[in-house]
């Protein structure tokens, strides 16, 4: 892009700020700044109140990294510059910035590589030569998946993406860095210690396929529970051997963190028996809950799971048709992975995934609420009323909505709302036939409150009493 050699170019900071309380830079300006020890970094700098004689403040790096003004000897600006001219110029070598007298202080980098060619080390903050020719720094933070990056530079990660930078040269050490690096020693040495892992004969005595243990764990299993398999076993997190520190281990995968590889290791016993008993102990109710017979005790016709709730919930919402359930949720029952399993998708066109229930009353149970919530979306509401209250404490929490609605079929719906000062929740509730099938107002209500439970909900019998349009609104004569 730039004709200089960015490899033999020197820049030179002339002409440094002292830390003083009348020569500090602007709120927000980005200065490369020197510290007390010696080292160079840059920040962004944000004043604190000051009492007009010492400086307060600090240089942010970004979110949770910053240098307090104290353990700071100089500063410069960093973004004042525009080097274009000079790096189209093949011949440069050296770049000053400020003037450059006998008694001046100066600061010189040099070391250039191009982004091109080569990247910085894992959250090293760099110095660096933007492709517009303007200066810039930050720490650099590599994609996990990929040989690409950004420098972030400020709080709240603002950052300059790689390809926005010609050229970079590394800054000071800083803790962040250092620390880095030790985790990068630390991650080389564990992978030269578990090039040749050892495995405890004890532990391991049945090697290290983890597919034979728990081959070994389903025989004992099965004595108790004839339908079990290995894929229903592995329904809970699985366990694999892998190494750790040189040797085999059974463990759990505990994901990613700062680029290693997390296993929580098993840790209850030092057998490789101890082991399968405890296969046994933790899908043990996993295995127990599939029963196919209680799985799939009506056959594996999804239709009749569908049609059973179907019926069951038109007793109560009685305008319920089956075009209602067109965009509610889909279900098909199928074999995944040599297991039939429900499956269900929310879109005509989404994707099936596995559905876990253990009982086929449990799916049916499941697939009703879901109807119910379909026929409520489709009766729209005509007319609303929201119950008074004064303070009301939900066990912590304060009531903030009590709402009953009339549906354009003549039913009604509740809604009611609670929250803390930090989250809420809320619920809705049908108010079936079977209330207003009472002999008057009050059995109405000792109905109704069957559905909504003044001891959960906030508002009992006494307090919807008191309200006397509510009764009028449900129908009954005043």
């Amino acid at each position: 892009m730039y004709k200089c050699d960015s490899s033999k170019l020197i820049v030179s900071f002339n002409d440094f700020h002292e830390v003083d309380v009348k020569d500090m830079p602007e709120y927000g300006t980005y200065c490369l700044i020197e510290l007390k020890d010696g080292r160079h970094t840059a920040g962004q700098w944000y004043p604190r109140k000051s009492d007009g004689e010492t400086v307060s403040g600090e240089f942010s790096r970004d979110s949770c990294d910053g240098v307090d003004v104290s353990e700071v000897a100089k500063w410069h600006f960093l973004r004042t510059y525009d080097l274009t001219e000079c790096l189209e110029n093949e011949k440069i070598r050296q770049i000053n910035l400020g003037i450059e007298k006998e008694d001046t202080y100066s600061v010189q980098f040099s070391d250039f590589r191009l982004m091109n060619d080569e990247l910085p080390k894992s959250k090293q903050f760099c110095l660096l030569i933007l492709n517009d020719g303007r200066l810039a720094a930050g720490r650099w933070n590599k994609y996990s998946d990929r040989n690409e990056g950004w420098f972030i530079y400020a709080s709240a990660l603002a950052s300059h993406s790689m390809k926005k930078v010609w050229a970079w040269t590394p800054l000071s050490t800083d803790d962040i860095f250092a620390q880095e690096e030790e985790r990068e020693k630390e991650r080389k040495l564990e992978e030269e210690l578990n090039r040749n892992p050892t495995a405890d004969p004890e532990m391991f005595k049945y090697g290290t396929d983890i597919e034979v243990y728990y081959e070994k764990a389903l025989e004992k299993l099965r004595k108790e529970y004839p339908w079990a398999t290995i894929a229903e076993m592995k329904k809970q997190p699985e366990y694999l051997i892998v190494p750790q520190h040189g040797q085999y281990i059974f463990a759990r995968d505990g994901g990613t963190y700062n680029g290693s590889k997390i296993y929580n290791e098993w840790k209850n016993g030092s057998s490789a028996e101890e082991f399968i008993d405890f296969l046994c102990v933790y899908t043990g109710d996993v295995v127990k809950n599939s029963n196919p017979e209680v799985k799939f005790k009506y056959g594996l016709d999804i239709d009749v799971y569908l049609e059973m709730a179907y019926e069951d919930v038109k007793k109560d919402y009685r305008w319920l048709d089956k075009k209602i359930l067109a965009d509610s949720w889909q279900y098909t029952i199928e074999q995944v992975d040599g297991e039939w399993e429900y499956l269900r998708k929310a879109t005509e066109d989404g994707e099936f995934s596995v559905y876990y229930c253990s009982s086929a009353d449990d799916f049916i149970k499941n697939v009703k609420q879901g109807y119910r919530d379909a026929a409520l979306r489709a009766n729209p509401v005509t007319a609303d009323h929201p119950v008074p209250f004064g303070a009301v404490d939900l066990h912590g929490w304060g009531l903030e909505k009590y709402v009953i609605s009339r549906l354009q079929t003549g039913d009604y719906k509740v809604y009611v709302q609670a929250g803390d000062r930090t989250t809420g929740g809320s619920r809705t509730f049908f108010v079936t036939p079977y209330c207003f099938e009472a002999n008057d107002y009050d059995e109405f209500l000792d109905r109704y409150l069957e559905i909504v439970p003044g001891d959960s909900f906030g508002l009992g019998k006494e307090d919807l009493l008191a309200d006397k349009e509510l009764k009028s609104f449900f129908g009954y004569e005043n």
